[in-house]
């Protein structure tokens, strides 16, 4: 008889895609039920950059952005007003509602001089690093 190696997440696998399934039935998906917007950080030798994803924003006023303790918020809501017939709709997918999402920054940044852009569906956010923040050598005392 051969040995098959037992895979432990084989059944949290199974799990995850079978209420991957029951969400895709009711018609909505975690991104959408929690209002969580997806997003990339990434920082550079100066600034730290957000990208996230906000398709459907109206103005500016719909959404609004915090940075206070090392910390970002974005939170805001995406409003839809198209008249449908919801007896004869069969998928609905698109968010719809408020979303918040916090997250730690990997440095500390000047809050007061951070900016934000809106374009085609994606928010940046562009927060320049403090001035203590920025990467410097130490000097070594070798005895």
């Amino acid at each position: 008889m051969p040995l098959i190696p037992y895979d432990s997440f084989k059944d949290l696998d199974r799990f995850r895609k079978h209420v991957d399934s029951f969400f895709e039935n009711v018609g909505f998906g975690f991104q959408q039920e929690f209002g969580s917007p997806r997003l990339d950080l990434h920082e550079t030798g100066k600034e730290v950059i957000v990208h996230c994803d906000l398709p459907g924003l109206k103005s500016k006023e719909d959404v609004h952005i915090d940075v206070h303790d090392n910390m970002l918020t974005i939170h805001g809501t995406i409003q839809r007003h198209e008249e449908m017939d919801e007896k004869k709709m069969h998928r609905k997918e698109r968010f719809i509602g408020t979303f918040e999402r916090t997250i730690k920054l990997p440095a500390k940044v000047q809050a007061e001089s951070t900016k934000a852009s809106y374009h085609n569906g994606i928010l940046e956010i562009r927060m320049p690093k403090s001035a203590d923040a920025q990467q410097h050598r130490i000097d070594i005392e070798f005895h």
